[in-house]
């Protein structure tokens, strides 16, 4: 017998029981995963050991990507019983989706797929069939891929360090898609299906919208950059891992790195032929954007460009505009939310806005994040017809400019915005992207652990939600700042830093979740990498650092 100490009581089981047979049968359905000594384990995971244990419902971010994970293996599964010789790929769209494609030439997944996916995916979660987890050798795992035309899997695990592989099966279909599943798939009880060209938009529960599918809202803007994203790996061929790590062959990588480099040149020089054109009416350019986009060197690189168009923009910064901290009433929690937009003298701000734009010289208060107040004012003026350039998370939010015309304001959106899969049915999170660039950064730059980043993140994005997302839509211009090599790159910087995570941390489970796919990335030279490539201002060698 083992004792489980699990919601403050002391249970004593036999060695060897399953999780799941710790709840009752009426609410097990409630639970996807479960917090063992701090360590996430499957509810089908049998306990050998004392232990404290905690079931974690679909509210809980690892649940809710054990359930995400579980609605891919399930249409795949689907799609390989309807359409066994048709192949689809998956990764991450709007209105925080899943949009499934077809993968084979010639093949349109048109209503009709769709009503026959959604039907047998409803199918099997009435029939509540289980999910079972095998472990097999690599030679056995390339069979079964084999058998079940998985080529883009076999490609995978040339890169595999481990000597097994953990396949999942339900009924006589075997696959893997990078993440912990749920025990049947009768856990599975809300997910929607909506045909959206070119194929089917995926809706599931979400952590951040307390366990509810959120309501699905077109983003024109957002969706066009997605689908250049993906038009962009198609392109260079580099839609999954196993198709990157091909060209970071020494023979290739140079070549590799200027590509991606060249597209970042390319839309800085569409970004600068826009401005240039309409800069009679341009008199103010705002940029925001999510933690860890490359802002600032983005920021400096569009800078140059408009100096070789004879245009010489002044950046004003919105951080001098800050009110004094003591000034500041705390939320409805009680607490000083810093990234709130009201911490910011918005009236102020606008008022010098517009008197420079007008040619007329203001006190601009200088802010000390010291002493957090302003401590002194300085006089600023601007030459007449040059633009202003403001710069963050809250610039493209209308009352940072409500006093100049909308014509008047050219506004761009930057984020890293990834279409790279693991493989075919396991796509790569742009925020998990973001994530490995900030741990990064903040160990190069504030020799701060992954532990300290982690323990941020969550914050982090809570405010992207509130304060950047809202406005995106709104703007001129999406700049993708996404660099495909990039993961080759990074790999050698976070790897060391996610491994000293011990697994009784809080953050081991994020943790071992990046490793789970940073592992696969070749490491590639970063001699070729230009100083002023974006990359650099996480890895350092910038030559816009200060």
């Amino acid at each position: 017998m083992i004792k489980v100490k699990l919601n403050n009581q002391i249970l004593e089981v036999p060695k060897g029981t399953k999780l799941l047979d710790l709840l009752d049968k009426d609410i097990q359905k409630n639970y996807y995963t479960c917090l063992v000594n701090g360590r996430i384990r499957e509810l089908n995971f049998k306990i050998s050991f004392d232990a404290e244990i905690e079931f974690q419902d679909i509210t809980n971010i690892e649940s809710m990507k054990t359930y995400e994970a579980s609605v891919r293996y399930l249409i795949a599964k689907a799609f390989y019983e309807l359409y066994p010789d048709k192949k689809v790929i998956f990764s991450y769209n709007v209105s925080r989706s899943i949009l499934v494609r077809s993968n084979t030439p010639g093949f349109i997944i048109d209503s009709n797929v769709v009503k026959n996916i959604d039907a047998y995916l409803k199918e099997l979660m009435e029939k509540d069939l289980p999910i079972e987890r095998y472990t097999f050798t690599l030679e056995e795992g390339k069979d079964i891929y084999n058998k079940f035309n998985l080529e883009d899997k076999l490609d995978i695990l040339k890169y595999r360090p481990e000597t097994n592989i953990h396949l999942y099966k339900c009924g006589d279909y075997y696959n893997y898609t990078h993440n912990y599943m749920v025990p049947s798939t009768g856990f599975i009880k809300e997910v929607i299906l909506k045909a959206y060209a070119p194929g089917i938009i995926v809706q599931y529960p979400r952590a951040e919208t307390k366990g509810m599918i959120p309501h699905f809202e077109e983003s024109r803007v957002y969706g066009k950059t997605l689908k250049d994203a993906a038009k962009w790996a198609k392109t260079i061929n580099c839609e999954t891992i196993s198709k990157i790590n091909e060209k970071v062959d020494p023979l290739y990588a140079r070549d590799f790195i200027q590509t991606c480099e060249t597209k970042h040149n390319n839309m800085l020089a569409e970004l600068g032929e826009m401005i240039q054109k309409d800069i009679e009416n341009i008199r103010l350019i705002a940029i925001a954007g999510p933690s860890s986009s490359g802002k600032t060197t983005f920021s400096n690189r569009l800078r140059i460009e408009l100096m070789s168009r004879g245009i010489f923009p002044v950046t004003l910064s919105i951080d001098n505009y800050y009110i004094d901290r003591d000034k500041i009433l705390p939320n409805e929690d009680g607490e000083i939310d810093l990234e709130d937009i009201n911490t910011i003298d918005i009236e102020l701000f606008n008022q010098h806005l517009l008197a420079l734009i007008n040619g007329e010289t203001v006190d601009m208060p200088i802010f000390d994040f010291n002493v957090a107040k302003r401590t002194h004012y300085k006089k600023v003026s601007i030459p007449k017809n040059v633009p202003i350039v403001i710069e963050g998370i809250h610039a493209l939010n209308e009352q940072m400019s409500s006093s100049i015309p909308a014509h008047q304001k050219f506004k761009i959106f930057i984020s890293p915005q990834i279409q790279i899969n693991i493989d075919d049915h396991s796509p790569i999170s742009t925020t998990d992207l973001r994530l490995i660039r900030r741990m990064v950064r903040d160990k190069q730059f504030r020799n701060a652990s992954a532990e300290h980043t982690l323990s941020m993140w969550k914050s982090v994005r809570n405010g992207e939600f509130k304060w950047i997302y809202p406005h995106q839509e709104a703007s001129n211009y999406v700049y993708n700042s996404e660099l495909t090599y990039e993961l080759c790159v990074l790999k050698k910087y976070a790897l060391p830093l996610l491994r000293e995570i011990t697994p009784d941390n809080p953050y081991f489970i994020t943790a071992n979740r990046l490793i789970k796919y940073l592992k696969y990335f070749k490491e590639i030279d970063e001699s070729a990498i230009p100083c002023n490539s974006l990359i650099r201002e996480f890895i350092g060698g910038s030559c816009f650092e200060v």
